[in-house]
């Protein structure tokens, strides 16, 4: 897995990129009550605001961590926003993207990069 400085976590699958958000992230934002998240074939760029969430205590912006396609959403986060605070490394998943420069995750933190880094 590879971590960004905005809390999202990646895991690889090929070249496809499953993205979700931290435990810590979801501490510190609290319960969410809404997502908003892209549609598949959605063609973005590293650093695009692609998803939106609310929580009880504030509104966000989820980033494209790389260049590429969204090829799919997690239609249950839609419905069910509270998976991404009772799973989020698991269920709670926010999109898979298909990486069009995987030269990009090179600057990621790894898990033990990344527990330092919020601590």
């Amino acid at each position: 897995m590879k971590f960004t400085e905005e809390h999202e976590w990646m895991e690889a699958e090929g070249d496809v990129f499953v993205v979700g958000i931290t435990e810590h992230a979801t501490e510190q934002l609290g319960d969410l009550v809404f997502v908003e998240l892209p549609e598949v074939g959605d063609e973005v760029s590293q650093g695009d605001e692609i998803v939106v969430i609310e929580s009880v205590k504030a509104a966000s912006d989820i980033v494209a961590p790389v260049d590429g396609e969204i090829i799919a959403i997690n239609e249950e986060l839609v419905a069910n926003p509270e998976l991404a605070n009772t799973s989020a490394m698991g269920e709670g998943w926010f999109f898979k993207i298909k990486a069009s420069d995987l030269s990009q995750l090179d600057g990621f933190m790894d898990e033990a990069a990344y527990k330092s880094y919020i601590s």
